[in-house]
């Protein structure tokens, strides 16, 4: 008797790890790579030789942008929530992002760690303080009187929105997708891999790799600028530690992001699971003791209340605020901030998607809504309420001059709010600790991203394309900040113009993405949407009866069938009839079409 083999639900998945194996590497796009480098030298070259017309150009382009768009900007990011949601609550949130029986690669506390460092976590130290404060003293759209209670109440409310639910939404639809075909369905880690289903061998021709190299330029010039504010607001918190005026010293910035280049540079080339992995631990464990002390050092029930309100108002309010584009007014406001930043997170969802995909690999959909969106956004929420909370309660129940610490620079605010309570030497050396690693995290990962798109999306990209791309980053964060003349923020703002202007075609693709991944997952078979438990459950009952079968326990029975009345010799079909204790057939007292 001939033994049954069976393909059991856990095998689904394809068995590559969808980039390159462990001992065999991909090779180096040299259409991706050499666009990229040649159209990045020339932007730079433009932008330090020629910045007052880089910035006015780029300007106008982003002020069309915004002016005309800001309806679909809105609408886009709207649409990432709940397509977000629904991915999560439907059946499809049980599938895995990989074979069905995969493991995730990363503990929970080290992968939440790394997403969060690498989404967000250089501007939540440039804006913990600065955003509520500018709110408070500048209201949005001008809804309520400065400096009062009323202005409190919406500055937290739209600093919970604009770093809330709405941009991890975005990361998430983008690192689902590339991690779902890359891990689950084998076509690599490339963001034009995740077009297949709509494009066909297209996603592998001009179209897919216009689309990697637009990815590679957007992930350099968002790090380089980042990298040079970063290296700003720490040479503006050093005159608070030692002492010493810098005085917007450009030299003296262009030394930290000469050394923090080297930093991240070095721990890009060691690897996600060493160097950025560590360095993601340590800056949660940093960041909680940061915000722990001036939980408790500061206005502890103050913080406690302005959390509770501001979470309370800004879901009460969500659906409005999602919705609102200005058309009757305000509309400058929101286009100077609400749309400006769905733009930028817009403009980093190559870099944060394609790493935190690389991070996932055996998590479920459900799992990776969760993590990405909901706990990113507590974090947050409380970091704003701790750090915001604190600042605007000097300003009104302490009298401090708040506003005027503000005109000092936007990236010297968190120190100007330490420097109020104890310790304030330490915990500043701790925030600007915070802000080296918290860059050094990002920028490794976008260096590491940006070899794997030069590389067919190779895991682990050569380490001289990874070198190659961090160098970059640091040598134009550099060149445009010196650039700026007595600005030295004019060259960097030009260039967060330009990221913006040269990924906003993004919100097309990552809108292209959510069809695709939707159209794949209806054709996933239905053991892969069913909970764990009860699709092991079924494999063990799938495999206990193939064994009964396969050791005489259920015969197959052969027999010849009719055919309009009559037999057809020569012809026997083989058939499967489960008897039961007295000798019947399973199918015996089933219609005929069942029994067939």
């Amino acid at each position: 008797m001939a033994s049954i083999e069976t393909d059991t639900p856990s095998s689904a998945g394809p068995p590559s790890d969808g980039g390159s194996t462990h001992g065999a590497h991909l090779p180096v796009d040299k259409v991706v790579f050499g666009i990229a480098a040649v159209v990045s030298c020339l932007i730079l070259v433009y932008g330090s030789v020629a910045t007052t017309s880089f910035s006015k150009t780029g300007a106008s382009i982003l002020a069309w942008i915004t002016g005309n768009f800001s309806w679909l900007f809105v609408l886009a990011s709207a649409f990432f929530v709940l397509f977000s949601a629904l991915l999560a609550f439907s059946r499809y949130g049980n599938i895995k992002l990989g074979p069905d029986d995969s493991k995730p690669e990363f503990s929970t506390f080290s992968w939440v760690s790394m997403m969060f460092a690498t989404g967000m976590g250089i501007g939540l130290m440039f804006w913990g303080v600065a955003e509520p404060l500018t709110h408070l003293n500048t209201p949005p759209m001008g809804m309520t009187e400065p400096g009062t209670e009323a202005a409190a109440h919406s500055a937290m409310e739209y600093t919970f929105f604009h770093w809330g639910f709405h941009p991890w939404a975005m990361y998430a639809v983008i690192g689902l997708t590339i991690a779902y075909f890359a891990y689950r369905k084998g076509y690599g880690n490339l963001i034009s891999g995740t077009l297949i289903p709509l494009m066909g061998d297209k996603a592998k021709g001009p179209a897919g790799k216009t689309i990697d190299t637009v990815a590679i330029l957007a992930t350099l010039f968002g790090s380089a600028s980042s990298l040079g504010l970063g290296a700003l607001q720490i040479t503006g918190g050093l005159p608070h530690v030692f002492g010493i005026e810098t005085g917007g010293n450009k030299w003296l910035a262009v030394f930290v992001i000469a050394f923090l280049t080297a930093c991240f540079v070095i721990s890009a080339i060691s690897g996600i699971d060493r160097g950025i992995q560590w360095l993601s631990n340590a800056n949660a464990i940093a960041a909680a003791l940061l915000a722990l002390f001036l939980f408790v050092v500061g206005p502890t029930v103050f913080i406690l209340g302005v959390f509770t309100e501001s979470l309370g108002g800004y879901l009460a309010h969500l659906p409005a605020m999602s919705f609102r584009v200005g058309a009757m007014g305000g509309g400058e406001w929101l286009s100077a901030w609400t749309i400006f930043y769905w733009a930028w997170w817009m403009s980093w969802t190559p870099f944060v998607g394609m790493f935190i995909a690389r991070i996932s690999k055996g998590r479920t959909i459900r799992q990776f809504v969760v993590f990405v969106i909901v706990i990113p956004s507590l974090v947050s929420f409380v970091w704003f309420s701790i750090l915001g909370g604190a600042a605007i309660d000097l300003q009104l129940n302490k009298g401090v001059d708040m506003p005027a610490r503000l005109k000092e620079g936007v990236e010297a605010a968190l120190f100007n709010t330490l420097s109020d309570f104890p310790l304030a030497t330490v915990t500043i050396a701790l925030a600007i600790f915070l802000v080296a690693i918290f860059f050094i995290t990002g920028a490794d990962s976008a260096s590491i991203v940006m070899g794997m798109l030069s590389q067919n999306g190779d895991e682990e990209p050569k380490r001289w394309l990874v070198v190659f791309w961090g160098v970059a980053t640091g040598a134009v964060a550099a060149v445009l900040l010196l650039s700026g003349g007595d600005d030295p923020s004019a060259g960097l703002s030009a260039l967060q113009t330009g990221v913006i202007i040269i990924a906003t075609p993004f919100m097309f693709v990552l809108i292209a993405m959510c069809i695709s991944l939707w159209k794949s997952l209806r054709q996933e078979p239905y053991n892969s949407t069913l909970q764990p438990t009860m699709r092991r459950h079924m494999q063990r009952h799938i495999t206990d009866v193939v064994e009964q079968i396969n050791t005489g326990a259920i015969p197959i029975v052969s027999e010849h069938r009719e055919f309009g009345g009559r037999n057809l010799p020569g012809m026997p079909q083989r058939r499967r009839d489960v008897r039961g204790a007295h000798g019947s057939t399973a199918g015996e007292g089933m219609p005929p079409e069942a029994r067939d």
